[in-house]
């Protein structure tokens, strides 16, 4: 082991030891390991910054721009529901329609994004029919990573195959991965509706599960009402003669007013103009002392008035989820300004089976966490527009913002497709080409494009992909090679390749699927050159790795974002999770033989 091997693995354990802390963000992390490569001498200046030029780098960026541009028009989905509706309201046909929706809309688009697009009307459908969202939103997830083995446009799979191409290796095409990844597709459909679906849970109200539900059940299954603080507003009152907004109920009670009775009228989700007058009756979220109502002129008190019900006509209740990488996870309430900025009041957040009622403006939201909304329908509307959020109602869907342009996107992308796979235009060029179809035809702006795009992602990328040059450049993936094929490589290439597979997906738990990818693909492509084997197989091998997810929830993005909504714990994955991935790790292994001739 020279200095240079000894060092790049250092580096390699630091980074991989910041992943697991969290101490960092995972894109700062793989900045920090660039800067310290380079800084370090390991890589050159030129290959420090070789990520920001790769293709690899084009490619994901014109995939997000895509991917908008698609749910813009409408396109993905109608796809979605297409498939949704021949499921019918039978449990058993739904599972594996709703599988089948989430792997195929990810053989084109990101796996998140395929999720996303699903999500609210899978939820739709639970409601009509009273199947438990926990039945099926870990199957969407598990399936969007399914379709995701099974095509090139999964960012892990297109850093391998930049891996290959470091190597001076042919990378792979857009549909090598389809002779494995179809039977894993199959496979995993089949496992999930023989066998996993008995080991889903079945949470019901009140057991532990986020419940999703009618409004008029949304605010008993909260807790809502018994949550509820009903104050008289007395004679002398020092809130009488003030706005809601000047009155300061959040800060000076941690309340959230959420309608104000008057003369035998209940005003639900007033607004922040409303001003209260004396001998109202304010009903709020959260609770406080008598005392401190008392020093503000109020008193407790049971309405006649109110009849119980939280939503009306012009009020509805809704459940809004943190989008995946949304912007206001670490932010409060208050800091987002999130009442003013959308008209709707949050009467509680949901967090770990918890659902927390009291000083919510404080709370810093966290991926997973879900908002209890009441607000008018319009201003819904306007969140249903908001990009960080994802709103789970049974209201109309968003609008579509350029439906007429459908068909058009449509086309671009087929012809894109079409070119890749047919090896006209490299992958690169025609998926960045067809993003700039799609700015130049209207099916989204420019502006739209750049906010499309996951810049974080692509850091995170970035900052890796010097990495696994150093692994390769300094000896350190030959090394490591020849200590997999010393311990495995007796039993033959086979077992060498599924303990590549298998050595992959456990690194996938703990640094994610980039970190996995840009480690284990030059080991990979190190060890089959060593045994005479061909490297694109072992590399095969690596990508399909980097999507078995199945285990822990963190893992990926999709399974995080299904966890709010499913009511999931982290050993509903593992009971699920572990027979999803036997199952796939012996299709691994019999199916890459036969494919790549291992």
């Amino acid at each position: 082991m020279t200095p240079q091997v000894a060092l790049v693995l250092a580096i390699v354990a630091i980074a991989t030891l910041l992943l697991i802390t969290e101490r960092l963000r995972s894109d700062v992390v793989a900045l920090l390991t660039l800067v310290a490569l380079a800084l370090t001498g390991l890589v050159s200046p030129q290959e420090a910054f070789a990520g920001f030029s790769r293709s690899a780098f084009i490619t994901i960026l014109s995939i997000f721009i895509i991917t908008e541009a698609l749910e813009r028009t409408g396109v993905t989905r109608v796809i979605g529901d297409r498939l949704l509706r021949l499921a019918g309201g039978s449990e058993k046909r739904l599972l594996p329609v709703v599988m089948l929706a989430g792997a195929a809309l990810s053989l084109f688009m990101n796996n998140i994004a395929a999720g996303a697009v699903l999500l609210p009307a899978i939820i739709g459908i639970t409601r009509k029919t009273n199947i438990k969202p926990s039945k099926l939103l870990m199957p969407l997830a598990f399936a969007t990573m399914l379709g995701g083995m099974a095509t090139l446009l999964t960012t892990s799979n297109i850093l391998v195959s930049n891996a290959l191409r470091d190597a001076s290796l042919e990378p792979f095409s857009l549909f090598d991965f389809a002779p494995v990844g179809i039977p894993i597709v199959v496979v995993g459909i089949l496992y999930m509706t023989l066998a996993g679906q008995r080991l889903l849970p079945e949470h019901d109200p009140g057991g532990g599960a986020r419940p999703t539900a009618t409004p008029g059940q949304l605010a008993e299954l909260y807790g809502l009402k018994q949550g509820l603080c009903q104050m008289y507003v007395q004679s002398g009152s020092s809130m009488a003669g003030l706005s809601l907004a000047r009155g300061g109920w959040s800060d000076k009670l941690g309340l959230m007013v959420i309608g104000v009775s008057r003369g035998g009228r209940v005003t639900l989700s007033p607004s922040r103009d409303f001003e209260i007058i004396e001998g109202d009756v304010v009903l709020a979220g959260g609770q406080t002392d008598d005392v401190e109502l008392s020093y503000y002129g109020l008193v407790r008190t049971d309405d006649p008035s109110w009849t119980g019900e939280l939503s009306s006509d012009e009020i509805d209740l809704v459940e809004v989820i943190l989008a995946p990488r949304s912007d206001f996870a670490d932010k409060t309430l208050k800091e987002l300004n999130f009442r003013d900025k959308f008209g709707l009041t949050v009467l509680s957040i949901w967090r770990r089976d918890v659902a927390i009622r009291d000083a919510l403006g404080d709370i810093p939201l966290q991926l997973g966490d879900a908002l209890l909304a009441q607000g008018p329908h319009e201003k819904i509307a306007i969140l249903r527009r908001e990009p960080n959020v994802i709103v789970l109602d049974e209201g109309e869907e968003t609008p579509t913002l350029q439906p007429r342009k459908g068909p058009m996107a449509a086309v671009i992308v087929v012809v894109a497709l079409a070119l890749a796979t047919l090896e006209i235009v490299p992958i690169a060029e025609a998926f960045f080409t067809a993003a700039l179809a799609l700015v130049l035809t209207g099916c989204l702006t420019m502006d739209e494009a750049y906010k499309s795009i996951e810049w974080r992602g692509l850091f995170l990328i970035s900052g890796f992909i010097p990495l696994g040059i150093a692994l390769d450049s300094t000896g350190a993936a030959a090394l490591l090679g020849q200590g997999l094929v010393a311990t495995l490589g007796r039993f033959g290439p086979v077992v060498l390749a599924g303990g590549l597979f298998v050595a992959t997906a456990i690194a996938l738990q703990v640094v994610g699927n980039v970190g996995s990818a840009v480690i284990f693909a030059p080991i990979a492509i190190s060890a089959a050159q060593h045994i005479g084997s061909d490297p694109r197989a072992f590399a095969m091998a690596v990508a399909l790795g980097t999507s078995m997810a199945f285990l822990i929830p963190t893992a990926h993005p999709v399974n995080v974002l299904m966890m709010g909504p499913g009511g999931y714990s982290v050993k509903d994955f593992v009971r699920v999770g572990w027979g999803m991935t036997l199952a796939l790790l012996v299709v691994v292994i019999i199916a890459l033989p036969i494919a790549w001739g291992v």
